[in-house]
Parts: C-alpha cells; sequence; structure tokens
C-alpha cells in the first residue's frame, strides 16, 4: 500500500475568517480561524486578526502560511478541519 503524504493544493478564501482548503487526498476541508485568532495575544499574532492580513496565507511546499512561518497549523488538524 501506497503512503500518501497529506498535501494542500489549493485555498479559497469564503468569507470572515473561513478558509476552504482542497488536499491532494481529493478531500475539501472549510475551516473557521475565527476561534483560534479571535482569542490570541500573541502580538506576532494578533496582527491576523485584519481581514487584510489574514488573507495574506500562502501554500509553501503543501502547507497553508502566514508570514514566514509566524502563523500555521498541523496538517492533519486542517484535514480534520479543526484547529
Amino acid at each position: 500500500m501506497e503512503t500518501i503524504i497529506l498535501n494542500i493544493e489549493e485555498v479559497k478564501y469564503i468569507k470572515l475568517y473561513v478558509l476552504e482548503l482542497h488536499f491532494n487526498d481529493g478531500s475539501v476541508q472549510s475551516v473557521d480561524f475565527a476561534p483560534f485568532l479571535l482569542k490570541q495575544q500573541n502580538p506576532s499574532l494578533v496582527k491576523y486578526k485584519t481581514f487584510e492580513n489574514f488573507k495574506s496565507y500562502t501554500l509553501k511546499h503543501g502547507d497553508l502560511v502566514w508570514g514566514d512561518y509566524e502563523m500555521c497549523f498541523p496538517i492533519w488538524d486542517l484535514h480534520q478541519g479543526k484547529i
């Protein structure tokens, strides 16, 4: 059996803090980052509460990241739709 290394292939902004993530195993997951972001007090993460900064995400090597890995999440958590 071949092992698949899980990656995110595409990200679509849906609304507010919700992103739709398309994975290389064919699954699609909507993730709401609001519960995580709105309780943040860490100065390096607070800036991502603004929609302009939140929408500045990129895909790097199949991972969803903000800045220079200032904010990123385990891919398995994202795949399950939770952070």
